[in-house]
């Protein structure tokens, strides 16, 4: 006998009062064999859905060779948002499912309806909701331009009924916002709960495979940004996408975590407005300031996001403390890191910091993790302490260790073309970071980088302050 919680999925031989992942009290009882979904939706529909079987392969159902089969139904098809298509990998795959997750008002519904409007244009789009009414939608839809003959739209909670719209519509595209609240009579468990969300993936999984529809599925993230849902719901599906940016910016960025055909190292670049969301091809302007002239505290450096170089700004403060316990405040970047680079700067640069409150951030929301930061905001860190600008032409890459020295990090070519890009003439790089651009490059020149760029290298943080504040 089986014994399984209901919220989480968690499983046991014995009964246990207690759930062992997540701790819920009353919430583990004995796990039934489940139903499918897809088949007791059926059952109440008269099958009123039919089911295309798959197409045989050629000279019948046995293993063919590879070089036979035709892959050209298997093509990605584009769906209008060139940004949502790059990470995508061209675009939606026929029969594929995806599954798009995010915050609550990132705007995935409205990324769906601009995709699903755009995408109607080939063939028709069913958009299922299950959160709002038409009425609602019809309102967003207005609101951003996604009104189109070929969208078709319907408030539905259950499979069976949803099932009767694909019988009706025969779409080319499904999307179904959100998967939590669709639920399945005769499974067991609250819409939501673990058994519905996995039972009534695994039914939309089945129908897109059979009847070769592209789907999409929207999830809901719980408190650690984790998509909601056991573990599973990821395995089920072909592409998770994740949808995500700041509330207070208008920067919103899709990133995939898995795509079984395409890359997992892109991203696409929206921003919110009024409108609806906004193409963004060239992002980088957006995280720097733009002040007329140098301020004491700022550095810009190059990162990547997925296989895009974009260029931020990151900002610093120091100020005398006012309380006998010192501030380290942080916004859009690692708070740990920046202690590691305070602790870097005192010991390995003789930078005074001492007892004085400290605030760092990034400019328009964006988030940076990567070690590729760390020279950026050691520099700026000691601009502030010393009250000396870092020049505007300058950006720094490097990732900074606990003994003051500088590594390389990936993609320092595309970093420095970008950072040409927009304008930089300066740049301060980990050492033995020249010599491979030497040698692909030619007549002396920096392979992929212009002879305006005037890039040198630093062998420890305190050789790149002299270089970034030194002239």
């Amino acid at each position: 006998m089986l014994y399984q919680c209901a919220e989480c999925g968690w499983q046991s031989t014995k009964w246990a009062g207690r759930c062992g992942e997540c701790h819920g009290w009353g919430t583990v009882a004995e796990a039934r064999a489940p139903a499918s979904a897809l088949a007791l939706a059926l059952a109440r529909t008269g099958s009123r859905v039919p089911l295309q079987p798959a197409r045989p392969a050629p000279g019948g159902s046995g293993a063919v060779p590879i070089a036979d089969i035709d892959a050209t139904a298997a093509h990605a098809r584009p769906t209008g948002l060139g940004e949502l298509d790059r990470v995508l990998g061209g675009g939606l795959v026929p029969g594929a499912v995806v599954l798009l997750a995010g915050e609550p008002g990132v705007g995935k519904s409205t990324l769906l309806l601009q995709a699903g409007a755009l995408a109607s244009s080939n063939g028709p789009v069913l958009y299922v909701t299950g959160e709002e009414s038409a009425a609602q939608v019809r309102l967003r839809a207005d609101r951003t331009g996604a009104v189109s003959r070929g969208l078709f739209l319907a408030a539905e909670t259950d499979l069976a009924a949803l099932l009767e719209h694909v019988d009706a519509v025969d779409p080319r595209l499904l999307i179904v916002d959100s998967v939590q609240t669709i639920c399945a009579a005769g499974v067991e468990g609250v819409p939501g709960g673990v058994t519905q969300v996995r039972e009534i993936t695994a039914a939309l999984t089945a129908l897109a495979k059979q009847r070769t529809l592209t789907t999409v599925l929207v999830g809901h993230v719980t408190k650690d940004g984790s998509i909601a849902g056991p573990r599973s719901l990821e395995h089920l599906v072909d592409v998770v996408l994740h949808f995500d940016g700041d509330s207070r910016a208008q920067l919103r960025m899709v990133r995939a975590l898995k795509n079984r055909y395409g890359p997992t190292d892109e991203i696409g670049c929206f921003e919110l407005g009024e409108d609806g969301l906004a193409e963004l091809p060239d992002p980088s302007g957006l995280f720097l300031s733009r002040l007329p002239d140098p301020v004491p505290g700022t550095c810009v450096t190059v990162t990547l996001e997925g296989r895009r170089p974009l260029v931020a700004e990151v900002q610093t403060l120091i100020c005398a403390s006012t309380a006998e316990l010192t501030r380290r405040v942080t916004s859009g970047l690692d708070s740990s890191r920046v202690g590691m680079m305070i602790a870097v700067l005192q010991r390995r640069a003789s930078v005074a910091i001492g007892k004085q409150d400290v605030y760092a951030a990034t400019v328009g929301g964006v988030r940076l993790t990567e070690p590729s930061v760390d020279l950026a905001i050691a520099l700026a860190l000691a601009s502030a302490s010393s009250n000396l600008s870092v020049p505007g032409s300058l950006a720094a890459i490097g990732e900074v260790g606990l003994a003051g020295e500088i590594r390389r990090v990936a993609g320092l070519p595309r970093r420095l073309a970008e950072a040409e890009r927009m304008g930089f003439r300066r740049a301060i790089v980990p050492p033995g970071s020249l010599e491979p651009l030497r040698q692909a490059g030619s007549a002396g020149s920096l392979a992929g980088i212009g002879t305006r760029m005037d890039v040198r290298e630093a062998a420890d943080v305190a050789h790149a302050i002299a270089l970034g504040l030194g002239g």
